[in-house]
């Protein structure tokens, strides 16, 4: 799974929760690939979501064409125990996110028909917590 190499800070803040997040303006457009997978509402990604994603998409092309993952998760969550009383401090961090805001291109395909590239990202996007769109250059 995608984690951090190294952090500045082990722990970060916690980030209010927007109900309606302004759309991207990083990553909007594709850039490598033919075809790319567009993310309509905001979300937190994990990185097992990511990678399960992935997984569908390079399993379906079978060693054919080239796969871009554009978002990566580098903010960590912190998680403290079930029962534990409050207090005693924040918790161990416990898996990374990635922010994804509207509009956001979360993964691009080259090499492939369009068939197939349909297909791969839909795959792929069934393993998503968004809704998504499929792009075409």
């Amino acid at each position: 799974m995608l984690t951090p190499k190294k952090v500045k800070h082990r722990k970060w803040h916690n980030m209010p929760v927007h109900k309606n997040p302004q759309a991207a303006t990083r990553k909007a457009h594709l850039a490598f690939g033919e075809y790319g997978l567009k993310s309509l509402e905001g979300s937190w990604v994990t990185a097992r979501q990511l990678e399960a994603a992935r997984r569908a998409m390079t399993r379906f092309v079978q060693r054919g064409g080239k796969i871009w993952v554009r978002v990566f998760p580098q903010r960590p969550v912190t998680l403290k125990g079930g029962e534990i009383r409050m207090g005693g401090g924040k918790g161990a961090v416990d898996h990374y996110i990635a922010i994804v805001k509207p509009g956001t291109i979360m993964f691009e395909i080259d090499g492939v028909t369009e068939a197939d590239a349909r297909e791969a990202l839909r795959l792929a996007a069934h393993k998503l917590p968004v809704k998504t769109r499929f792009l075409v250059k």
